[in-house]
């Protein structure tokens, strides 16, 4: 593992322990060279997954990329980053294990928001917004009314009082 800190190819393994979900391994390292200390993960990868596009256009899964984008979803919102990490560890892992090498992008998408409906509505919503392409706030209608259906009716309306 090369050294952030100097480039040395040669850095020493100080402490190796599973993380809180056992989904990676955590290690800790030191430099020899600089005395720098930095913490790696390891990640198990069942197999090279690709992206298939609308467009056609095929690219390598990055699970960096889904986290960034399940992270814009959430932003200013509190929810346990240990939540997130372990709803896209399942997710990758479902998709990992589904058998496909290649997996279409609208895929990923339903799976994201299957994920982030239970997490964060608020979440759900923003991230459907962008992956559906809604151009109107009328496109919100029917998303919205899935969400107060599945609470056990229509959301309460607003007295005089309240507005």
């Amino acid at each position: 593992m090369r050294c952030p800190y100097c480039g040395s190819l040669d850095t020493q393994v100080k402490d190796s322990r599973p993380t809180d979900d056992s989904s990676s391994i955590r290690r800790r390292r030191v430099c020899p060279d600089c005395g720098g200390r930095f913490t790696t993960f390891e990640r198990v990868q069942l197999r090279e997954l690709t992206v298939v596009k609308k467009s056609g256009k095929r690219a390598p899964f990055d699970r960096d990329k889904l986290m960034r984008s399940v992270q814009v979803a959430l932003r200013k919102r509190l929810v346990d980053p240990e939540r997130v990490d372990r709803m896209i560890n399942g997710l990758v892992r479902q998709l990992e294990s589904s058998g496909e090498a290649e997996v279409p992008s609208e895929k990923i998408g339903e799976l994201v928001m299957q994920g982030l409906k239970p997490l964060d509505e608020v979440a759900y919503v923003r991230f459907a917004s962008v992956y559906r392409n809604f151009r109107e706030a009328r496109d919100f209608g029917p998303l919205l009314d899935e969400l107060s259906s599945e609470e056990g009716g229509p959301p309460p309306e607003k007295s005089k009082q309240d507005v």
